[in-house]
């Protein structure tokens, strides 16, 4: 199967377990690799044959800053579930980072991975 790849997608969000955690926000970063098919529009060359990955960024990005979470794990499914249903894709693979979380020993960050199908 074909892929698309974005990496590196970071916003500021209000996700976490403690409700003083989700006031402050964090840092989060998400790489969305999109299976689907690219015959078409690498024959094409038309925008219109393909996914806009600036309106998946756009949309993951909206999810991230505008809806808030206990655990990332929800919001990795929110993000798979919205890319499912309003791009044409048979298969999303997430990684969703919390940067720096603000336990007692310094970490670079915590992150989940799912694999979702349409």
């Amino acid at each position: 199967m074909d892929k698309l790849i974005v990496k590196g997608i970071r916003f500021h969000g209000h996700h976490g377990v403690p409700e003083a955690e989700r006031q402050v926000g964090g840092h989060y970063e998400v790489d969305a690799t999109l299976g689907c098919a690219l015959v078409n529009p690498g024959n094409t060359d038309a925008l219109t044959d393909t996914i806009n990955y600036a309106e998946v960024v756009s949309r993951i990005v909206e999810i991230g800053t505008q809806q808030s979470f206990q655990l990332i794990e929800a919001l990795a499914e929110k993000i798979a579930s919205v890319i499912l249903k309003q791009f044409a894709v048979d298969e999303v693979h997430l990684t969703v980072k919390k940067l720096h979380p603000p336990i007692e020993q310094p970490i670079d960050y915590f992150a989940v991975e799912i694999f979702r199908r349409a």
